[in-house]
């Protein structure tokens, strides 16, 4: 591999089973390449009637993702050392994030619906739009429904 950049595999997290499904298969693929993962947990500020609510007494949004992040990795990754696998939590727009953040990935893996939208759609919202808008290669892992 000398001279040759590492792949880069983006890896989108909500805490959903087809989320860590994602993730699963993510470190399955960076073990037969030597990719090296990101594994993004996109956080929100919540809205009402369209407004952000900036402050939520007791609660802070970036450290609550932050959390939500490590739990899934840490609990998938096992204690495991032998991948390199980052951690990106940014705050923003989930589609919107993903698809910026592909621009550096070789590859992005999401989950075929996360932990919104409706029963029985094959695609979310998040994972149409990466499929649709991303600069890099999508995998979509789906869940036996």
């Amino acid at each position: 591999m000398s001279g040759q950049k590492q792949e880069r595999v983006l890896v989108g997290i909500d805490g959903s089973p087809a989320s860590t499904k994602a993730l699963r298969w993510a470190i399955r693929y960076a073990e037969r390449t030597g990719a090296a993962i990101d594994a993004v947990h996109v956080w929100q500020v919540p809205t009402i009637y369209g407004t952000p609510i900036e402050q939520v007494p007791g609660e802070n949004f970036a450290e609550a993702g932050q959390r939500a992040l490590d739990g899934t990795v840490d609990q998938e990754l096992g204690g495991r050392t032998d991948l390199e696998v980052r951690r990106v939590c940014p705050g923003g727009y989930t589609p919107k994030v993903l698809v910026e953040l592909s621009r550096d990935a070789d590859l992005l893996v999401v989950g075929s619906r996360g932990q919104g939208g409706l029963k029985g759609t094959l695609l979310g919202s998040v994972s149409l739009r990466c499929v649709t808008h991303a600069a890099c290669p999508v995998v979509i892992v789906r869940t036996e429904d």
